[in-house]
């Protein structure tokens, strides 16, 4: 493959996810073309024809976008969660690398076979795991292989928010299994996926899954705790419902305690329509920052700035010259072996241990 040129790029969907957290960045960062948008929606076709013109070409359906699949280098899967495993697989097959959202499949199984697809097709498989690249995540990862924090035994990490009356008819409420809906799979795959970055796949999970406000029928409010290899502790909190909001890290090693509230900027602004560039990209307001030590000195930590966009500078130097993917596949996949722990665990109302992994 040409390293010079950009790496062309089709969005498999235009809705919040691609217009506000993938479109912004393919279409701003160097390595890429945003060269097509599928999407069957005249409204959001219009909105990408008056943000990128003509130079994006349009498809209605997938099928018309893998039927000129040799066009492309690169697909990004950003659809509602039942079809994320079928879009993928279909890319791949097509000859494309895929970028895929959050849970990238139903199950752990499901996703085994995306990843033994993407192997045999030699073509890079990568779930998209924004949070990552929040700016304060990456202040905890820094601190803690600074030896900041000391020996961690215990992650408290939380996404709450208040929203009293639940969204009417989105699919992220939808009852059906197939939909992958509820808090569990939304933000909870975030959450999951932080935790087992920092400390590996979890050897057992105990998990509570509440329907909290009137006429919801999946999960609005979740706890999750993770015993990870080692020993240290993940408590994660998704709700919808959380009239208070609570810290959105606290971290407590044998050294120093790191606390952080509020959420990582990114978002905000992408959101508002603003453009993912500059040097002041993702940067926080001293006053948002969080406080290292302990309860007789703690001080303010500058925050490292949000960096979403070296998620995809990753994902070109992967497709380019082989480099490692930015989010492996087996942390993805214990992701997903560690949801459905969770759902078991919470059906059952006990600790569910994840089986030995093999080799």
């Amino acid at each position: 493959m040409n390293g010079t040129r950009p790496l062309r790029a089709a969005l498999i969907g235009y809705g919040l996810g691609g217009a506000a957290f993938h479109a912004p960045f393919l279409g701003a960062l160097p390595e890429f073309e945003l060269a097509a948008v599928v999407t069957g929606n005249p409204e959001r076709a219009a909105e990408v024809r008056a943000r990128y013109g003509d130079s994006t070409e349009i498809f209605a359906t997938p099928d018309l976008l893998t039927a000129r699949a040799e066009e492309f280098d690169l697909a990004v899967v950003t659809v509602p969660n039942r079809f994320h495993a079928p879009l993928a697989a279909q890319a791949l097959e097509a000859g494309l690398h895929v970028v895929v959202d959050k849970p990238f499949a139903g199950t752990p199984g499901e996703g085994r076979a995306l990843a033994r697809l993407a192997d045999t097709s030699g073509r890079l498989l990568c779930v998209f795991q924004n949070r990552r690249w929040d700016g304060d995540f990456r202040t905890v990862r820094q601190l803690m292989e600074a030896g900041e924090l000391g020996d961690v035994h215990r992650f408290e990490s939380r996404f709450e928010r208040w929203r009293p009356q639940p969204a009417a008819g989105g699919w992220k409420e939808d009852a059906d299994p197939a939909a992958l809906g509820g808090i569990l799979y939304d933000l909870g795959s975030h959450l999951i996926d932080q935790a087992v970055a920092l400390f590996g796949r979890p050897e057992s999970v105990y998990a509570e899954l509440d329907l909290t406000r009137p006429g919801v029928v999946v999960d609005d409010d979740s706890f999750v705790a993770l015993t990870h290899p080692g020993g240290v502790r993940s408590h994660l909190w998704t709700s919808a419902a959380a009239a208070d909001l609570g810290p959105r890290f606290r971290v407590l090693g044998s050294r120093a305690a790191y606390v952080k509230y509020g959420m990582d900027v990114q978002e905000a602004l992408l959101r508002a329509g603003q453009a993912p560039v500059g040097a002041e990209w993702g940067a926080e307001e001293p006053e948002a920052w969080g406080r290292l030590g302990t309860p007789d000195a703690m001080a303010a930590v500058r925050t490292l700035p949000g960096a979403y966009g070296d998620f995809y500078r990753a994902v070109a130097a992967a497709v380019r010259e082989g480099a490692a993917p930015p989010v492996p596949l087996a942390e993805s996949i214990a992701v997903l072996e560690t949801i459905a722990a969770a759902q078991q665990s919470a059906r059952a109302g006990r600790v569910v241990a994840l089986p030995k992994v093999e080799g």
